[in-house]
């Protein structure tokens, strides 16, 4: 097991936190959200057989709508404007399954 500096993992944190922040606001404007709408950005572990280790899912959460969950199969510090573009028509269209 590695040891960790408590200075190493704040600076990784507000890494990926910035990381979360600026695919948020590139996110926020591709899906045209609204004030009233909210938008949640994380990185998970995936366990689907081809799947990379890590996935961004996206909570897309439009007011007086249900609740969406779409993902982008790669790491958020891999996400690049194709992504953004393809998420954007994948939530127009209505589809979740990517």
């Amino acid at each position: 097991m590695a040891f960790v500096s408590l200075k190493a993992w704040r600076a990784r944190s507000a890494e990926r936190a910035e990381l979360a922040a600026r695919l948020k606001r590139e996110l926020i404007a591709a899906l045209s959200l609204s004030e009233a709408d909210a938008l949640a950005v994380n990185e998970i572990a995936c366990a689907d057989p081809g799947c990379p280790d890590m996935e961004t899912i996206v909570l897309v959460m439009r007011a007086g709508a249900p609740t969406r969950a779409l993902r982008i199969r790669r790491p958020m510090d891999a996400v690049d404007a194709d992504d953004i573009a393809a998420l954007a028509e994948q939530d127009r269209l209505g589809d979740t399954s990517r």
